[in-house]
């Protein structure tokens, strides 16, 4: 779910908003394979948050955990509504209907999408009442209606609410005098019908549900009342004098994407700053309601706000089950998984004792290949940045920053870094989506700082994760770099699963010089010896690599392919595999959220496998891997296989340098597609089937870094 790609402990980012972008038409017929061998994208990434309400209805999962993923499953499906079924609705609205590569046209992928969400709400509304909520009570944990609260928990919820809630509450009455209000994305709100008990006649207004206050409010001990319930049970203080005719909790959501033409860098920060208030009046796209409703309530609602009939979803309430955050951080560590805190790398461990811990002495002596979460992002990435910026050695630090989060000790480095004088660059990608706002801030500073911001390359998104370290060294300079395949964000590090080459190798490095003088400045060489850089040659270099395979087949070496991304739809990557497939080599592919490979077909992909990991931690990383004939060659980096990132985005894959950490990444994906292994199998048909194995990966891998820590402290 990225921050947005929302950690399916995404998903945050995961998954990733920036899963939405629209992709250009295809005809599969102009192909002499069969035309219906890709699946819908759509259909793909709600079969994904299905699955994701799968860990919800798991019961072998801590109860609070599965409490967290019911939370997710409804966010993941309110950027899917604010993005992809806004997408499709402004493209019906302009006349496009081209179909897409599954042969669909947008008005059929709108219906099938919106008739399938609905059926997964209803499910989620129904494990909420019948698995979760009897669940919840048998620890403890009661989440209740205002009705069935005592009459001294009622008088402590008052209280509070004079206190804490009714100043801040503004009632919107509609009348001639008062139009309707506007009612903005995601919000949570009252529809009410009061009667003047003096003329007899009813009104309509809405309150608000602020969002600023938890939506659960304690009662007593363990029992949990929702906020919309006390402002209802309390209307008489919001309209005294009024007969509360009837109440109904509703809520909207909005296309929320934004649409900026760039120009030159001021502008651009400009038209986004202005674009994210257009951000807020975006057309509604979903109207979620009470399936208790009064029918005139909701035929103002519908006539107001312009929805449509099959956007209209009737729900067995509550809504907005993403509040159920705060009960899975409820503290009852018995009800969730048990605490992991990563530990250092070993092989930057052994550095540990010296102040400050001298990473580049390490990376002398070998590349450094971390995982996350298992190993820390703090004493790895994060002190390879602090440690840059203290260094007086150290003469420049180049970075690109798509994601951090709010806190970020990364930033201040870099603004350190600038203050003592360092040559700081910063290519900042304010077109993050939904982090936009935390962008341009953190823009701004860099730029007060003396840092030398750049926004990357008019037309494209910079996402690849990179930082290059320029040190002056006593027999010369000498350059360091961290390439990973997620954001330089310390707290969702601690929740992604990603994966960081640190290295020193100078032909990595020097590629890394040239790519950064690409990005900031006019340079024209797009010739890497180690990178694969897109959208200069990232998808040419992929299906070189497939057709190689497919070679080595062919002459009896050694072959096959493993990869790893979030999402496959890149049509020309998939016919190449389909290649591979009928040509005999074994295609193994780890995808998270949207594939719209077919596996399994005769004649075309009886040879291809595909497999998806949920679980604890977000399954973030990008891995290539290629028998290569027996000498394997691994690949990671920044990018999955879509469009808008082989084509409108710059993206960066790094062949990992080192036998062993080459191993290691082909030993993952194997372990990944192991029988034994709990995942989800994907079928011919684009259904998704759940298998539990013996071993789940996420807890084999926790208990491996739990083990090599022992070892380092003994």
């Amino acid at each position: 779910m990225d921050t947005h790609d929302i950690a399916v402990a995404d998903l945050e980012d995961p998954a990733s908003p920036d899963e939405f972008d629209v992709d250009p038409p295809f005809d599969p017929a102009h192909s002499a394979l069969p035309a219906d061998r890709f699946l819908d994208r759509e259909l793909s990434w709600i079969a994904f948050n299905e699955r994701v309400l799968e860990l919800a209805q798991d019961p072998d999962l801590p109860l609070l955990e599965r409490v967290r993923f019911a939370a997710i499953f409804a966010s993941n499906l309110d950027e899917f509504f604010m993005v992809r079924i806004a997408g499709l609705k402004r493209r019906i609205a302009a006349g496009v209907a081209m179909p897409n590569a599954s042969g669909l046209s947008p008005r059929v992928v709108l219906t099938r999408s919106l008739a399938a969400s609905q059926v997964l709400m209803a499910r989620q509304a129904q494990t909420y009442h019948d698995e979760l909520l009897p669940s919840l009570a048998a620890e403890g944990i009661e989440l209740l209606h205002w009705k069935a609260l005592t009459p001294d928990e009622q008088k402590h919820v008052r209280a509070l609410y004079r206190d804490r809630v009714f100043p801040i509450l503004t009632p919107l009455a509609v009348d001639p005098a008062h139009p309707f209000p506007y009612i903005s994305g995601l919000s949570l709100n009252l529809a009410l019908v009061m009667r003047n008990p003096a003329t007899g006649k009813d009104h309509f207004a809405r309150v608000k549900v602020p969002p600023i206050i938890n939506r659960w409010m304690e009662a007593g001990p363990g029992r949990f009342v929702p906020l919309e319930e006390v402002i209802a049970a309390h209307l008489d203080l919001l309209f005294p004098g009024m007969e509360v005719v009837a109440h109904h909790a509703f809520r909207v959501t909005r296309n929320e994407d934004l649409e900026v033409e760039e120009d030159d860098a001021e502008n651009l920060l400009k038209a986004l700053e202005k674009e994210l208030l257009r951000r807020k009046f975006g057309p509604p796209v979903r109207l979620e309601v009470e399936e208790s409703i009064d029918p005139g309530v909701l035929d103002l609602l519908v006539s107001e706000l312009g929805v449509k009939a099959d956007e209209v979803i009737r729900l067995k309430g509550p809504l907005d089950l993403t509040s159920l955050n705060e009960i899975a951080d409820l503290d009852r560590p018995e009800l969730s998984f048990e605490p992991f805190v990563p530990g250092t790398h070993q092989h930057l461990a052994e550095v540990e004792t010296s102040e400050p811990a001298d990473l580049f002495n390490a990376l002398r002596k070998r590349d450094v290949l971390v995982h996350h979460p298992y190993d820390s992002f703090a004493t790895s990435v994060q002190r390879f940045i602090e440690q840059a910026a203290a260094d007086p050695h150290v003469l420049a630090i180049k970075q690109t920053l798509y994601r951090t989060s709010g806190d970020s000790p990364i930033i201040d480095s870099l603004v350190d870094a600038a203050r003592a004088g360092k040559q700081v660059l910063v290519l900042v990608e304010i077109k993050a989506r939904f982090d936009e706002q935390a962008n341009i801030r953190w823009a701004r500073k860099l730029e007060r700082a003396g840092c030398h911001v750049v926004y990357g390359l008019v037309g494209l998104k910079t996402h690849c994760k990179l930082a290059l370290v320029v040190r002056d060294e006593a027999d010369g300079l000498r350059r360091y770099a961290h390439i990973g395949t997620g954001n330089y964000n310390p707290k969702t590090a601690r929740l992604y699963e990603d994966f960081g080459l640190l290295t020193a190798d100078p032909t990595i490095t020097h590629d890394l010089t040239d790519l950064f003088n690409n990005l900031s400045g006019f340079a024209q060489d797009f010739s890497y010896q180690r990178l694969m850089v897109a959208p200069a040659g990232l998808r040419e270099g992929i299906v070189e690599r497939i057709e190689t395979e497919i070679e080595h087949h062919r002459a009896g070496r050694p072959s096959g392919i493993r990869i790893k991304v979030n999402s496959l739809v890149d049509e020309a990557i998939i016919d190449k595999l389909y290649e591979a497939s009928r040509a005999g080599v074994q295609v193994d592919l780890v995808i998270r959220g949207i594939c719209t490979l077919r596996p399994g077909l005769p004649g075309l992909s009886e040879n291809i496998r595909v497999r998806s990991i949920l679980g604890r931690f977000l399954e973030h990383s990008r891995v290539y891997w290629f028998a290569g004939g027996g000498e394997p060659e691994a690949w990671m980096g920044s990018a999955d296989l879509m469009h808008r990132n082989l084509d409108r985005r710059v993206e960066v894959l790094v062949r990992v340098p080192t036998p062993e950490h080459t191993e290691a990444l082909g030993d993952l994906l194997a372990r990944s597609l192991d029988p034994d292994t709990t995942s989800w199998h994907l079928g011919a048909d684009g259904d998704w089937e759940r298998h539990v194995g013996t071993s789940d990966l996420q807890s084999k891998l926790i208990a491996r870094a739990r083990s090599r820590r022992s070892r380092q402290k003994a």
